[in-house]
Order: C-alpha cells, then sequence, then structure tokens
C-alpha cells in the first residue's frame, strides 16, 4: 500500500454558519474520510457535516452542478465532460489514486499475455466512462482494433463468464466479483496506462466559504496522517462504514493499488486534458480540445493550500 505523509497547518477555524452538505458514499477508496468522520476531526475544526448518499460519483457531480450539495466526491472522468460543457464548479482536493487498472480475460475464450492478443476480439465495457476512455487508450497505444461492445456494469462479468465476449474492462469495484465468478479461467492484464483519480470538487458557493473549505480539506490532511501511520485502524474504519460487507483483509489486499493523500499535483490536469479530447474525438461533445492549461483553470488550490502548502505541487 502506497501512502504519502503530509504534515498539516493548523489552522484555526471558527464554528461554521452553515452545514457542509458533502456527496459522498462509504467506499474502499477513501479512507482518510471515514477517518475524519469517525474520530471527530471535522468537528475539531469548527464544521458540521451532512453526508448525503448517491449511487454514483456522476450522480453527486450532477448534484452539483444543481446547486443541491457544496462537495462532491467522485472519480475524475465527469469533470472532464464538465469542464468541456462550461459547467461552474472547481476540483478542490485529489484523495486517491487507483494504479491497478485491469482488462479481465476467460481462459476458455482467449489468451490475454498481452495487448495483442485482444486483436480482432469482442471487449465488453461501460461506454462514455473512464473505464472506456481507459480501454480506448490502451488499445490506440497498442495499435490493436477489436469490437468493443457496450453494456451496463452489472452485465459484462456474467457476459464475460458466459463467453459473450473475450474479455471485459469492468469498474474496480466488479474486480473481485469476475475473480470469483472465473475462478481458475480468470485472466487479467494490467497496461499501466491509465490511473483513475477520486477526487473532490466543490460549488461556486462553497469556493466563497473559503475558511471552511480549507478547515474541511485541513481535516482530510490530518486523518491522512493517521491512515499512513495507522492502516489497519484506517481498514477497521472503512469496514464499519460499508457495515462489515467488505473484510480488513479484502481492503488490504485492494490498497495495494492504491495512493492515498490529499494532493493537487500537475498529473490530475494532464490526465484531464487527456480525457478531454478523447471525449471531443469521440465526438461526444463537440468543443475545442481543451490544453493542460485550460483544465487546470478549473482546479482551485488556495483552500488546500492555506491548510497544507506541502501537498499543493502545481506548476
Amino acid at each position: 500500500m502506497k501512502h504519502a505523509i503530509f504534515a498539516l497547518s493548523l489552522i484555526p477555524a471558527a464554528a461554521a454558519a452553515d452545514p457542509i452538505t458533502f456527496a459522498w458514499t462509504p467506499n474502499p477508496q477513501t479512507p482518510q474520510v471515514d477517518v475524519a468522520l469517525a474520530d471527530g476531526y471535522f468537528e475539531e475544526a469548527g464544521l458540521e457535516v451532512a453526508l448525503v448518499n448517491f449511487a454514483s460519483g456522476r450522480e453527486a457531480f450532477e448534484a452539483l452542478l444543481g446547486g443541491q450539495v457544496d462537495i462532491a466526491f467522485m472519480a475524475e472522468f465527469p469533470a472532464a465532460t464538465g469542464a468541456l460543457t462550461g459547467q461552474d464548479f472547481a476540483i478542490v482536493a485529489d484523495l486517491t489514486r487507483y494504479t491497478g487498472s485491469r482488462i479481465i480475460g476467460n481462459s476458455d475464450q482467449s489468451p490475454l499475455d498481452s495487448l495483442s492478443d485482444l486483436d480482432g476480439k469482442r471487449i465488453g465495457t461501460t461506454l462514455g466512462t473512464n473505464v472506456d476512455y481507459f480501454l480506448s487508450t490502451a488499445l490506440t497505444e497498442a495499435g490493436v482494433s477489436a469490437e468493443v461492445i457496450n453494456a451496463a456494469p452489472g452485465d459484462l462479468v456474467p457476459a464475460l463468464v458466459r463467453g459473450d465476449v473475450d474479455a471485459i474492462v469492468p469498474f474496480p469495484t466488479f474486480y473481485q466479483g469476475a475473480k470469483d465468478a472465473l475462478g481458475a479461467r480468470y485472466l487479467e492484464l494490467r497496461p499501466g496506462s491509465y490511473e483513475p483519480h477520486y477526487i473532490l470538487a466543490a460549488s461556486p458557493d462553497m469556493l466563497a466559504r473559503d475558511a471552511d473549505l480549507t478547515a474541511f480539506l485541513g481535516a482530510l490532511v490530518r486523518a491522512d496522517a493517521d491512515v499512513a501511520a495507522d492502516p489497519a485502524m484506517a481498514a477497521d474504519r472503512v469496514s464499519a462504514s460499508l457495515s462489515g460487507n467488505v473484510s480488513v483483509e479484502t481492503l488490504q489486499g485492494m490498497w495495494a493499488d492504491m495512493e492515498f493523500g490529499t494532493v493537487l499535483a500537475p498529473d490530475l490536469p494532464e490526465l484531464l486534458a487527456s480525457e478531454a479530447a478523447w471525449i471531443v474525438g469521440q465526438g461526444v461533445i463537440r468543443a475545442e480540445v481543451p490544453t493542460t492549461a485550460d483544465i487546470a483553470a478549473i482546479l482551485a488550490p488556495g483552500p488546500l493550500a492555506a491548510a497544507a502548502p506541502e501537498v499543493v505541487t502545481l506548476d
């Protein structure tokens, strides 16, 4: 498990005038949120945080754009779409980077030793999402042509088990299910061409509450240090928030592919610019292809830099 330990610049916080409405659902990717909630770090920062659950990060982002929440947790891909369509929001933190993106195969269908094994094969994924971007980028970089078949996230593993497709690129939450369903037939390939980032976006109204936002992010940076110092404790916190549905042992295995730490670094706007260019190239949105500098304009590093300047390394 990769961790970054950062020192926190402690900033006294007055009691917040209004609650911060935070679109976040318990998940394996953000242990610093679980620790901050369980150990009262938001309250100690003078904040009242009201959690609102959504089925997906995309729905949380839509709620943010609609003014229903102040801060939304999501993977980075919807932000690329939001930037292209001129939505009013800002990215204020990058909580976790996932290094385990993979293509999953069925040994009954085809070998999966390299991307070339996918040439001419049928690959299932969910079009218009970050896993579609991952697959498209990996195939293009390898010069491989395949038949990409659209399927809902929950239909991909059954399709691979039945042999309807030769490989799938699902969301990471389905990896373990694929391994369990396929057993000895399970194959995987990790091209290393895409690392999802799990980010926080803020509304314009929340950005105007800069002291509260700084205190909120400071509480997460404080929790980062706890996660790094005691990952077993952090896994206990996350497993409890998931009602025990994901065991501590399973979490620790998943975390081998996660880099935790609340940061803002140059790799995020670079990735978003690449995704935005891909979206335009797919004809999904008609827009000018943005530069990395254009995308960087949707990042608001000030509040995080005020809480912990050393974790903001944007150029």
